[in-house]
Order: C-alpha cells, then sequence, then structure tokens
C-alpha cells in the first residue's frame, strides 16, 4: 500500500496524530535554573547533610550536585556512623538529613523517631520513595519525617534542597 500521502499531509509516521496542537497544560517543560553555589569552604567544613541511600544512581546525583554547589554531604549506612560524625562536628547538629525510605538496611521508619527524638526542631528529615507507594509515605510521616518526595520530585528539588540546607549558619540563603 502506498503511504506517500502521509507526506503531503504534513509529516511521516505520527499515527495519527495531528502535528502542532498540544493539550493545554502540556507544553515543553522549562528546567529550572540551577541556584548559585554556597561560597566555597575548606575541605576541614564539617558536614551539614547527611544521607542514608545506597542506590548508586541517587548517591551520584547528590554528590555531583553537592559539588556544584560547594555542599558537603556525606553519605552514612548506619545510625552509628551517623552518631560518630555528628560527635566528629562537635556542637553543630546535621541541618538535614536524607532518607530512601526504601533503603532496608537501616529501616527508615525505626530510626527517623529516635533521630528526631534525639536532635529536636534543629534538623530536618527529608525521604523519597516511589510514587505509587502511598502507604510508606503516610508511615513515614506518622514517624516524623518532615517531607517526604516521590523520587522525581527529590530530584527536581534536589539544588534547592541541598543549597537550603547546606549553606552555614550565618550565610543566607538567596531567593530567586
Amino acid at each position: 500500500m502506498d503511504h506517500s500521502y502521509r507526506a503531503a499531509m504534513g509529516g511521516g509516521n505520527n499515527n495519527g496524530h495531528k502535528g502542532g496542537r498540544q493539550r493545554p497544560g502540556f507544553g515543553a517543560q522549562y528546567a529550572q535554573p540551577d541556584p548559585e553555589p554556597l561560597p566555597a569552604g575548606g575541605e576541614d567544613t564539617n558536614s551539614r547533610i547527611f544521607a542514608f541511600i545506597e542506590d548508586l544512581f541517587f548517591m551520584a546525583k547528590i554528590q555531583e550536585t553537592a559539588r556544584k554547589l560547594n555542599v558537603k554531604v556525606e553519605f552514612v549506612k548506619t545510625d552509628k556512623d551517623l552518631m560518630e560524625k555528628m560527635q566528629q562536628n562537635g556542637d553543630e547538629k546535621p541541618s538535614l538529613i536524607i532518607f530512601d525510605l526504601n533503603n532496608n538496611s537501616v529501616k527508615p521508619l525505626t530510626l527517623i523517631p529516635k533521630l528526631k527524638t534525639k536532635l529536636k526542631k534543629g534538623t530536618s528529615i527529608i525521604g523519597f520513595l516511589s510514587h505509587v507507594q502511598g502507604d510508606l509515605k503516610q508511615k513515614a510521616h506518622e514517624v516524623g519525617c518532615d517531607m517526604v518526595l516521590p523520587r522525581s520530585a527529590f530530584s527536581q528539588n534536589l539544588p534547592q534542597l541541598l543549597r537550603r540546607h547546606g549553606a552555614p549558619e550565618d550565610v543566607e540563603p538567596t531567593v530567586q
């Protein structure tokens, strides 16, 4: 069968889609501008952000974003690792703790309440999960997670989160 008429009608094999028309609200996505990097601190600066993440993809993404923003993020595997790192920091408490809520090696739903009681209000705890895990999201909020995001939203907001929580207390983050 000769399909040459399709070329005259505005395109090749487009499976019946009329070119040039889009549904309202489904236009091109515009990338958020990256936040400005923080002033470079020395290698001896204390980390204010800790992450309980084993997923190598997310570890690499967080490391690269943190490097671009001059923010120090430390990855920990257990709550003992976290306590040791906090002791090395002296009296300074972490600003942010990130949990992959699917990380079964640390059992986030039992560790988050312990950390919340120990660290009080000064530390935010953010968890991320698959967008279809509504029950886990609810449980994470109940045990004390300040914010629970789907993986995609976490990735999208990662630069802003790291910048906000990675800034030293004497540096006010700028709003863009």
